[in-house]
């Protein structure tokens, strides 16, 4: 199967610490692959490193067959989306957050093609006019991605984005990202904290931990392993 991204050997130091350690592997294209494991095992770190904000210490990464560095930024950002739990909203309306990517190309975004991509994310066209900081949890969760979805990204890079949404929220979000998945075929790897969560949506997921790859593969690898390492955090339940 195609690999929209290859990590070969791929380490990254601090000035306190070694953060990732001689990380190797890939992420399937177009099928959603989660990761999970303790925190500090390095997964954030790994996304950032996935979409050029952080560099590699020693290694290299892959994007679609092309050396991460041999990409423009502006390009990359745009191949390579990124969703955070916190993603940074401006205090103006909900078109002026969507129209920010393509200003930022210095291009301009119609409201037909907002309409569109709120609908995207199952928002309706009043949502337009609306104050970005009035929103609800959810919606504003649901914003972001939309913005994401703008760039046309054939990576999509979720950092823990339903964490403090409630239950019914963070159901929502789930299908919504399936859908994109499936409409788009777009290549989505999602840090996620919760086990269940990460049980249900997976095509892949990568067990890390202490900036290491503990193991990969099919969802099953959730469900039962031999590795004590693997074991013992999948019976302390949380990610």
């Amino acid at each position: 199967m195609t690999r929209a991204i290859e990590l070969h050997n791929v380490s990254f130091q601090s000035e306190e610490r070694s953060i990732l350690k001689n990380i190797s592997g890939g992420f399937h294209k177009g099928k959603l692959t989660t990761l999970v494991g303790p925190s500090g095992a390095g997964k954030s770190t790994l996304l950032k490193l996935c979409n050029g904000l952080l560099a590699p210490t020693t290694g290299h990464i892959m994007i679609d067959g092309k050396a991460i560095e041999h990409y423009e930024p502006t390009t990359l950002r745009r191949k390579v989306g990124i969703a955070l739990q916190s993603a940074p909203i401006l205090r103006t309306t909900v078109f002026e957050n969507l129209a920010l990517p393509r200003k930022l190309q210095e291009e301009s975004l119609s409201k037909d093609e907002a309409v569109a991509f709120l609908e995207d994310v199952q928002l309706d066209a009043s949502f337009l006019t609306r104050k970005a900081q009035g929103l609800s949890g959810g919606q504003r969760q649901r914003l972001s991605i939309a913005r994401t979805l703008i760039n046309q990204s054939d990576i999509l890079l979720l950092d823990e984005i339903t964490s403090a949404l409630d239950p019914a929220s963070s159901k929502e979000i789930e299908q919504l990202i399936l859908s994109i998945n499936q409409k788009y075929h777009v290549t989505i790897i999602w840090i996620t904290h919760n086990l269940a969560q990460a049980r249900e949506l997976s095509d892949y997921t990568w067990v890390m931990q202490e900036g290491q790859l503990i193991t990969s593969g099919d969802v099953s690898v959730l469900q039962h392993s031999d590795n004590p390492k693997i074991q013992q955090f999948l019976h302390g339940g949380q990610a």
